[in-house]
């Protein structure tokens, strides 16, 4: 359920009509809905009743500011994998201490930047990374929290690209390095070890993955203890997937998901983390975009729009179905076209083969479920200002993100000087 509907034909967000936001703020324009937001969160947050357990919500499916400052309020923690998300994070009340600090490749200053700030946990995804972080924390004078990100080597069945806990996938340490490493980390002083932690994938549409690899994760959980190894904490990832396409069929429901957990944790003694970011952002915000042109070639039909790739890069990269739907009242005439952006790539599509209400130049569209990973993943490639990003509530409107500008674009670039040359040998040392 979201809180995106129609009154009166029109579109709205909450109780802001859609096409008001694109005359004020133009288009491409994210909008974002605080009710659906918090409605997520509490749907989840029910589902796990009884078990105790600590939200951290994944910054990288959505960063916004607001997002994560109403995230913040709702009393979740955060999934960084990033310096810069820790930064957003802090810049938006998040507190440290419910941060974890999730990724395959830290710098030394970010595991720093982490360490000062006082993240909950590092989870440490190979050997290497662990001697890092051992590094870093001595070099401070504190114990590192840590956590071994373990790869349970479980088909998540989604796609290939946003698979991660396959042995063939570049995250975690295999179960089997895994109690070797435990067993540094439990000798290192300058190490604190407080849990595990997994994430098999994204966009899961199944329960039984999820299942499969607590079950492997409470095994390693067990092996531990026997050799005086006791974990605070089990960090189980996110994940859970969203209906995209409402003809399809839909994913388990936070419900559904929540008991299978509850079941399978049952005789786990710490605490449980989990990582959710597509559950709670994804059907939380959609893309505003306009048409600029109709055109034919052939028998094909293109509608092209002023949003592509670099900004909803999803359907390009994953093939990834959204939802794409007049603003204003639908046409009854129903026509199969390609919906394409402005990008000088044949790869720039938001939809293929669509059958959708017949729109014409000018009109405005929605493309549904756009609240993850769509502006986070969004570029200035072809030299594009990065869209506006609104997060509407009740009646309200904040302009969360403005767009950017053309001086946006070259902002810490720097011409060459002296009819092309870069300086003498001498300025460049």
């Amino acid at each position: 359920m979201n809180h995106f509907q129609r009154r009166s034909g029109r579109l709205h967000a909450e109780q802001v009509p859609l096409d008001e936001l694109a005359r004020t703020h133009g288009t491409p324009l994210y909008v974002y809905s605080t009710a659906t937001l918090t409605r997520h969160w509490k749907v989840l947050e029910r589902s796990l009743r009884g078990l105790r357990h600590l939200t951290c919500y994944a910054v990288k499916a959505n960063g916004n500011l607001s997002v994560l400052s109403t995230l913040a309020r709702l009393g979740a923690g955060f999934d960084i994998v990033s310096g810069g998300e820790l930064y957003r994070v802090l810049q938006a009340g998040g507190d440290p201490r419910k941060v974890v600090f999730s990724g395959v490749g830290k710098r030394d200053d970010e595991i720093a930047f982490a360490l000062g700030a006082g993240v909950r946990v590092l989870d440490v995804e190979s050997a290497s990374e662990l001697a890092r972080v051992s590094v870093v924390a001595r070099r401070l004078g504190v114990r590192a929290p840590v956590a071994l990100r373990v790869n349970p080597d479980v088909d998540a069945r989604t796609h290939p690209y946003i698979s991660t806990g396959l042995h063939r996938n570049k995250f975690g340490v295999p179960a089997e390095e895994a109690l070797r490493l435990y067993r540094l980390a439990a000798r290192d002083p300058a190490l604190h070890v407080k849990g595990a932690a997994m994430h098999i994938g994204s966009q899961i549409t199944e329960v039984a993955p999820f299942l499969d690899a607590v079950k492997r994760m409470l095994g390693l959980v067990r092996k531990l203890e026997k050799e005086g190894i006791t974990l605070g904490h089990l960090d189980i990832g996110g994940g859970l997937g969203i209906p995209y396409d409402a003809s399809a069929e839909p994913p388990p429901t936070p419900a559904v998901w929540g008991a299978a957990l509850r079941k399978a944790l049952r005789g786990f003694r710490g605490e449980v983390l989990l990582e959710p970011g597509r559950v709670l952002v994804g059907n939380a915000g959609v893309l505003l975009t306009r048409v600029l042109h109709v055109k034919r070639n052939g028998r094909r039909r293109f509608v092209v729009v002023d949003a592509g790739m670099t900004d909803l890069v999803r359907p390009a990269m994953y093939q990834a179905f959204h939802e794409i739907e007049p603003v204003g009242s639908p046409a009854e005439r129903q026509v199969t076209c390609d919906v394409v952006g402005p990008i000088c790539e044949s790869s720039d599509f938001l939809a293929k083969g669509r059958r959708m209400p017949e729109v014409a130049q000018g009109d405005l569209l929605c493309v549904r479920s756009a609240g993850a990973y769509g502006f986070s993943m969004s570029s200035q490639y072809n030299a594009r200002p990065r869209a506006a990003e609104v997060l509407v509530d009740g009646e309200e409107a904040l302009l969360a993100r403005r767009r950017e500008t053309y001086a946006d674009l070259v902002r810490g670039e720097e011409p060459a000087r002296r009819g092309g040359r870069l300086g003498s040998r001498r300025g460049l040392r």
